[in-house]
């Protein structure tokens, strides 16, 4: 997703690293179900992230991914992996409302390239029937746009978020669908004491992208959407910000049923 979730409370920068885990069926048969065909796949990403702010009006940032990708076969019995560089996200952002009045609001509108450094490989793409999603990077320039609304009392707030996502075709005539992202998110900020803050957090996030097109045409078996409950916690102690995220899928319909999100 190109969503980055809530953002450690920082003044001028920060830098740190993140770990993303998830798990997805694909080629499922056209109930949803399993057999000989299906995979299990395996995503770990870890990223190095970091954002700077530049005066009162301007951000920028940029996130670093490395991942490793793991593929059960149902039908050999067979486990494929591959690792690698991902693709680097860079983006930048600007303030256009910071009011503290009863309410504290802020509002943020961002744009931002993703660039192809991680490997796409044309001879994935193998079937119709499973989303394209067993590579390292798209292969292309993707680019960005993203409004972020922030409004709390007191210690009680709202996060909300959309964005969108143009991908462009990469060198192989595969260009995978746009998508856009919704998320909202309560959170509360609690003070342990003066160095130590907790900012429990529960929202919904909603991903609906459009289907992926190779040589003009439309693959059927691709695009879909996804709705996911999201729970964190953000602590920061001193100047060091810890935090972590659980989603579990409430509703989705990726690949026309013929792939699962777990």
């Amino acid at each position: 997703s190109n969503y980055t979730g809530l953002l450690p409370n920082f003044n001028k920068r920060f830098v740190g690293v993140r770990y993303h885990f998830n798990q997805v069926y694909t080629q499922l048969d056209v109930s949803g179900n399993k057999t000989a065909l299906t995979n299990k796949e395996k995503y770990h990403t870890a990223e190095l992230w970091s954002a700077w702010n530049i005066g009162t009006r301007w951000r920028v940032m940029a996130i670093l991914p490395y991942s490793k990708i793991q593929k059960y076969s149902y039908g050999t019995d067979q486990q494929s992996s591959k690792s690698g560089l991902g693709d680097i996200n860079l983006s930048g952002y600007y303030n256009l409302l910071n009011k503290s009045e009863t309410f504290t609001q802020t509002l943020w509108l961002g744009a931002g390239v993703k660039l192809p450094t991680g490997e796409y490989n044309k001879d994935e793409f193998i079937t119709t029937n499973s989303a394209n999603i067993y590579q390292l990077g798209t292969g292309s320039f993707d680019f960005t746009g993203s409004l972020n609304y922030d409004i709390s009392i007191k210690n009680i707030g709202l996060n909300t978020n959309v964005s969108y996502k143009a991908n462009t075709r990469n060198s192989d005539e595969y260009q995978y669908g746009n998508k856009l992202t919704l998320n909202g998110s309560v959170y509360y900020n609690a003070s342990i004491n003066e160095k130590i803050k907790l900012r429990p957090n529960v929202g919904i996030k909603h991903d609906t992208q459009a289907r992926d097109q190779t040589m003009g045409f439309k693959i059927e078996q691709t695009g879909g959407y996804n709705t996911n409950l999201n729970v964190g916690l953000e602590s920061t102690i001193n100047n060091i910000a810890i935090g972590f995220s659980y989603q579990t899928p409430l509703s989705q319909f990726v690949s026309h049923g013929r792939t699962e999100l777990v």
